[in-house]
């Protein structure tokens, strides 16, 4: 394959969670395996789900997972700007890697959105002049034409960098190809012409029985389709636009392969408030014989074998929560009874006797669950960090992502955090993905609820995550019209496609 450097793409969606994260990463894992040296990027990123990068700074998880398709190593450079919702109207603002402080929706859009186009463009152009080819994933949509002024992710990034658009729609929803035309039809002019074409994602049939529909879009934009991505299950990995589960007062559980002893393990996992970072518990949902599920009442806790608080971007708020819906008193009684607790960052600081807020909450004192002797005090700065230790006998990898800082008063060391009886807490995202910890830890969970569960030896989370960005890879390559895609990477922005009026079809 022909080298492009500087070659770039826009990968826009019609909607949030059309498949632009996943579509996003398969090109990438597409083009590495044929030799081309490529990046994800994206510009702004709305996400309680982040990672920290080997230099220390703080990313959406979704890049991270896109720099592993595309093997090479995360940096601030792909996601300068990360947006963590603290309310419905608030986001702390995060810039190049740390963050800058809280904004409302209005004082963002209203300004300061702008103000930050310079330095997502620097990126941008840097990654540009290093790599062959950047994909670069837009947010929500590009006709959210409220926000046009001031955009600086979707087509406000393509017309200053001059990249191409693909446009994904999810055709599992329905109305794609209205989708696919009121898309463009909402664009101006200058924007229109940087929209090449469409993408098809989640199609489930025949695909000669959509030809039809995508022969009578190009009829009427003047834009071909790509492609038609066949439904695949198992492949929303390190999603970013909230929780991958919907509870309205219903369970939903992983999907769980057969054990390899004789029992299951479960999981129930309390559906807090703000909840961040819940892909600490893709690791635990990929062992066999292990099913996890989100809850959010106290009888769902009944049968579990462990319960885990996990992160949150509102360790008060979370707090009241868990007491308001009758988890905390549930929690409180299984520590009593023995039966394992596991809590995750902010999952973990209210689990301790105390917490000190003057800056998530401004709550001030609050006493926490009391189920570890820990006393909490919330700082300013935030800690971001990439630990490394041993816990059960294993070596584990993580990272720290949190402005709560924990003093430990007694139990027994655990990753820097401690363990009372069967109750763990830490601030360590991404721990359970160190396979001999993940079993060691199983092992215990096992032991303290009586189960004869044994962990499977061979299961490494690593290769599985290899193995589901192997296969969006594979999607792109069998699927989309890969040599047209490449002339689009390599060519540059798109001209002279026609221009289509607001309003109905002529």
């Amino acid at each position: 394959m022909k080298r492009a450097p500087g070659g770039g793409l826009l990968v826009a969606g019609t909607t949030s969670d059309a498949g632009k994260s996943v579509v996003t990463a398969g090109i990438c894992r597409w083009l590495v395996r044929r030799g081309v040296k490529v990046a994800p990027f994206k510009a702004q990123n709305m996400s309680l789900n982040s990672f920290v990068t080997r230099e220390g700074a703080e990313i959406g998880r979704a890049q991270a997972m896109q720099a592993q398709a595309a093997r090479v190593e995360p940096t601030a450079l792909m996601n300068p700007v990360l947006l963590k919702p603290g309310s419905d109207r608030s986001s702390q603002v995060v810039l190049m890697g740390r963050p800058v402080g809280e904004m409302s929706a209005r004082g963002y859009h209203g300004g300061r959105r702008e103000a930050l186009l310079g330095t997502v463009l620097d990126c941008l152009a840097e990654l540009r002049g290093t790599y062959d080819a950047v994909i670069c994933e837009g947010a929500g949509s590009p006709a959210e034409i409220n926000l046009r002024r001031t955009d600086i992710v979707n087509m406000g990034i393509a017309r200053n960098a001059r990249l191409p658009v693909l446009v994904v729609g999810d055709i599992d929803r329905g109305g794609v190809f209205a989708s696919f035309f009121g898309t463009v039809a909402l664009l101006s002019r200058e924007d229109q012409e940087l929209v090449a074409g469409f993408l098809v994602n989640k199609f489930r049939g025949d695909v000669s029985l959509l030809e039809p529909g995508t022969d009578m879009l190009r009829g009427l934009t003047g834009r071909r389709t790509y492609g038609v991505l066949p439904f695949r299950h198992g492949l929303g990995i390190d999603e970013e636009d909230g929780l991958r589960v919907s509870l309205r007062g219903a369970v939903r559980e992983s999907e769980v392969s057969a054990p390899v002893g004789e029992d299951i393990l479960r999981v129930a996992v309390c559906a807090i408030p703000l909840m961040s970072n819940f892909t600490d518990l893709d690791a635990l949902a990929a062992e066999p014989g292990v099913v996890v599920r989100f809850v959010d009442r106290p009888e769902e806790l009944a049968d579990a074998d462990l319960a885990v608080v996990p992160g949150t971007r509102g360790t008060v708020r979370a707090l009241e929560w868990l007491r308001r819906r009758g988890l905390a008193d549930a929690l409180v009684r299984r520590a009593a009874e023995g039966r394992p607790v596991l809590g995750i960052c902010g999952g973990f600081q209210l689990l301790g006797d105390h917490i000190d807020d003057e800056v998530e909450s401004k709550a001030g004192a609050v006493d926490g669950l009391g189920l570890l002797p820990v006393r909490v005090r919330f700082a300013p700065e935030k800690t971001l960090a990439r630990p490394v230790g041993e816990a059960l006998g294993e070596p584990v990898e993580g990272y720290e992502i949190h402005h709560g800082v924990a003093e430990v008063t007694g139990g027994d060391p655990f990753l820097d955090g401690c363990r009372v009886g069967a109750v763990w807490g830490t601030h360590w995202h991404g721990s359970l993905e160190s396979d001999g910890f993940r079993r060691a830890f199983l092992r215990e969970v096992a032991a303290a609820a009586g189960r004869r569960f044994v962990p499977a030896a061979g299961t490494s989370f690593a290769g599985l995550r290899e193995e589901q960005l192997d296969r969006l890879g594979d999607l792109i390559e069998e699927h989309a019209d890969t040599d047209a895609l490449w002339r689009l990477i390599e060519s540059g922005a798109p001209t002279g496609l026609p221009f289509i009026p607001p309003g109905a079809p002529a």
